[in-house]
């Protein structure tokens, strides 16, 4: 048995094991059930000499819907090329690897004993040792240069300040009444509602071999009212250790009330023992400024900055500014892409970052002198990145498959598959083929897009087609993996795909991103229209008369848009978590910043701003049966435009139904109510445009 194979049955679950001797194995499609109940692999840390690689393995319980993420570690210098082995024992739920300075021991969260704490184990196995006992929950951390402090990050209030006890009050205490008064916006966001919490950042020491856990920790930046690392998505990549160990330096935007209407994220300087206030080095850039990275020898920070305040989806330029002096230099100021992350190599002087092209999101090399940007990782999309010793790791998914942990594919060394493809874990599958096509869209301008074959596809025949529509609207359908919209689900019941990436699409250049705002209902509308003649003209498999569109978020706007607007091709729509009364949406969504931009000022200030392109007065011109998706916990699109949308369908006669998830956020992300999800879209598209797996 190879390598390659030793590594399978590693990993493959026990089930998939007793199938693989088979040499014919039934072909089928993808189904959504596969999808909910994959294993997942993520967060690739190295050991410092690069020689030890630790993983994250996610796995469902299917019979309880929960989940349960393990640490696999592999020596990759191993004559035997011996496949991963876990780390953590059996019933242990961790996440946030990271590897000692040392190298000797894996570091990480879990909540095994109640609270989120930090423990270590060895890289040879044993029982985890846990390493702190703090009052609060441990969210996040972060290990100081010489390994013996973690900077991590606990939600806690402003006015308790450090006193861990007095916050861990504040969050047991349950007042007798339920109502809540509030005295400024941003009163929820989106899935919580505000309890005058903080994330916050504190630094402790970390106990000696054998000493009791760590209880004491110093709040930094006191005076720095504000969540670091940001809700709801923040991490602690927005917080970095100068090498000397003396300072922090974090990404935050202050909690002053002006949160809804402002993207102006700062970069602060924080002492490490809690004293001295805060230093704001990017004062002078009202808009966003981001993950900061210091130089080896702490002279430069690097950071990522965009330049138009208000605006979420500006092009993240890469910044290299001098500690000493202030001075700030954008270092690709003529690369017209956005930087995701920031990764320097081992002489300092290239920055490694992932960015959306051309429908992928491909690694690229940065040189600092020059700002000169060479691909250095492709294919599909990269996720994470990391470089120590002789070695490099990453994750990429793509179209066919979830994220893999790879090593190597730097500088022309071959990549090694340290995980299994989604195709391993599943070898009765077919996928569906896809490739990307290109036609003249708003403007004259080449605009992209995506087709996907069913997995039964045959040469001759014709088959019915799911038209999605991306979210956003900043964003891109390519060749990558998604657990929530995934064509391949669609491929796996018989139906063609065909996704376009309309003007606002991200990764074909800002100006490109920058012509969707004030522009929801035409420019990629017609974009939307053009593409889909255009993959009719160009595969003859696809069946026009056949077709349902469908679209989440802004995709869902897109679909009340053209439910009123363009109908005459659909069959059927399917609408989740879509903007149905822009007005409205400007004022009840959280992210205020967001409406405004897009439609440019307020909607008293700029009514027509939002009515031009107002889904909710062409209902008069509805008459496409359309399923209607939303849940209760999505602030960002609150659920009554759901509701709303769907009592006009009634109210109209038209046919539909209305799918309501009284415990999802704007995604749906629990195993049951995903199936749910998938079953409930399916049984639609099949009553009204046939298909079906064959």
């Amino acid at each position: 048995m190879n390598a390659a194979m030793k590594l399978r049955h590693a990993l493959l679950p026990a089930a998939l094991l007793l199938s693989l001797p088979s040499l014919a194995l039934a072909e089928r499609g993808f189904q959504a059930s596969d999808m909910v109940a994959m294993d997942r692999y993520s967060s690739p840390v190295l050991s410092p000499d690069g020689r030890k690689l630790v993983f994250a393995k996610r796995t469902v319980d299917m019979a309880s819907g929960k989940a349960t993420t393990s640490l696999w570690i592999e020596d990759l210098f191993a004559r035997d090329a011996a496949p991963p082995v876990r780390l953590t024992p059996d019933g242990w739920n961790v996440n946030s690897p990271a590897f000692s300075k040392d190298g000797a021991s894996v570091y990480f969260l879990s909540g095994k004993h109640g609270t989120s704490q930090l423990y270590a184990i060895p890289v040879a196995g044993g029982e985890p040792v846990q390493l702190t006992d703090f009052a609060l929950d441990v969210d996040g951390f972060s290990l100081s240069p010489d390994g013996r402090r973690v900077a991590f990050a606990a939600a806690a209030f402003a006015d308790c300040g450090g006193d861990m006890a007095c916050n861990r009050k504040r969050f047991d205490d349950k007042p007798k009444s339920s109502g809540v008064v509030f005295d400024r916006t941003f009163i929820r966001h989106w899935d919580t509602w505000a309890d005058g919490s903080l994330n916050r950042i504190f630094v402790a020491s970390l106990p000696a071999a054998g000493a009791k856990p760590a209880t004491a920790a110093t709040l930094v930046g006191g005076d720095l009212v504000a969540d670091v690392p940001s809700k709801p998505f923040g991490d602690l990549s927005d917080l970095a250790w100068s090498p000397d160990g003396k300072s922090l330096v974090v990404s935050a935007r202050l909690s002053n009330g002006e949160e809804p209407r402002s993207t102006n994220f700062d970069l602060y300087r924080l002492g490490t023992d809690g004293k001295g206030k805060a230093v704001n080095l990017t004062a002078a850039n009202k808009a966003w400024d981001a993950g900061p990275v210091f130089s080896a020898d702490g002279r430069t920070l690097y950071y990522r900055a965009m330049k138009r305040p208000g605006f979420e989806a500006d092009r993240f330029g890469l910044m290299a500014m001098d500690l000493a002096s202030g001075k700030v230099r954008e270092i690709a100021p003529q690369w017209d892409r956005s930087a995701d992350a920031i990764v320097l190599s081992k002489d300092g002087r290239t920055i490694y970052t992932p960015v959306q092209d051309m429908g992928s999101h491909p690694l690229f090399a940065v040189d600092i002198a020059t700002g000169k940007a060479t691909p250095a990782i492709a294919g599909g999309s990269i996720g994470d990145f990391a470089i120590a010793g002789p070695t490099t790791v990453f994750t990429r998914n793509s179209m066919k498959s979830g994220a893999q942990v790879f090593t190597g594919g730097l500088a022309g060394a071959p990549e090694r598959a340290i995980t299994p493809s989604a195709g391993d874990m599943l070898p009765d599958v077919k996928w569906g083929d896809y490739e990307q096509f290109s036609f003249k869209g708003w403007n004259d301008e080449t605009v992209h897009g995506y087709v996907v074959k069913p997995w039964n596809y045959e040469e001759g025949k014709r088959y019915p087609v799911a038209f999605l529509i991306h979210g956003g609207p900043q964003g891109s359908f390519g060749d990558g993996w998604s657990y929530r919209w995934n064509p391949q689900t669609y491929a796996g019941q018989g139906y063609a795909v065909v996704m376009i990436d309309f003007h606002g699409s991200t990764g074909y250049g800002q100006e490109f991103t920058d012509a969707i705002s004030q522009h929801w209902g035409d420019r990629p509308l017609e974009d939307l229209q053009k593409g889909w003649a255009a993959a009719q003209r160009q595969y003859a498999f696809l069946d026009g008369d056949k077709a349902c569109a469908l679209g989440a978020s802004y995709g869902g706007y897109m679909v009340y848009w053209i439910a009123g607007v363009w109908n005459q091709p659909w069959k059927c729509l399917v609408d989740h978590d879509g903007v149905f009364d822009n007005r409205m949406m400007g004022y009840a969504t959280e992210e205020l910043w967001f409406s405004e931009w897009e439609n440019g000022g307020t909607p008293y200030d700029n009514p027509e701003g939002y009515e031009k392109f107002n889904p909710i007065n062409h209902v008069k011109d509805w008459r496409v049966p359309m399923l209607v998706i939303h849940s209760a916990k999505d602030f960002r699109i609150p659920v009554d435009q759901g509701i709303a949308a769907f009592t006009a369908l009634q109210r109209k006669g038209i046919e539909s139904k209305f799918l309501y998830f009284p415990d999802e956020n704007h995604w749906v992300l629990k195993p049951a109510n995903s199936l749910l999800w998938h079953d409930t879209v399916n049984a639609w598209l099949r009553e009204h445009i046939g298909g079906g797996a064959q």
